[in-house]
């Protein structure tokens, strides 16, 4: 299940008393703040959850992958997320249900027997 803007909202405000406007402004206020952070080339650091990262990238050669033409990937700039160790932690930690599980390249029958 995907997580969206609609559901965080809908989340804040089922565990605040904020109505769903109030809600959803302060989820577009939280966004747009990152936004233009890294619209400005900023880090972004969220403690405990991670931070975004402006970089860089310099104009390379390439190919176009349907005619093989040489072509020049233009210089841009990408936006990159490393997670903290905590975040790391909490994902790596979470209780899987074991009944979910299958093996790489086995079906479930095989893997339960």
């Amino acid at each position: 299940m995907t997580l969206t803007k609609d559901k965080i909202v809908e989340l804040i405000r089922s565990k605040t008393q904020f109505s769903s406007q109030e809600a959803k402004n302060l989820v577009e206020t939280i966004l747009e703040s990152i936004k233009s952070k890294l619209e400005n080339g900023e880090e972004v650091k969220i403690s405990g959850f991670g931070k975004w990262v402006v970089r860089e990238k310099r104009s390379r050669p390439g190919r176009n992958p349907h005619t093989g033409q040489r072509i020049e990937i233009s210089a841009r700039r990408v936006v990159t997320f490393h997670p903290s160790e905590k975040l790391r932690e909490a994902v790596n930690n979470a209780d899987l249900d074991d009944s979910k599980l299958v093996m790489a390249g086995t079906h479930e029958e095989e893997y339960n027997e």
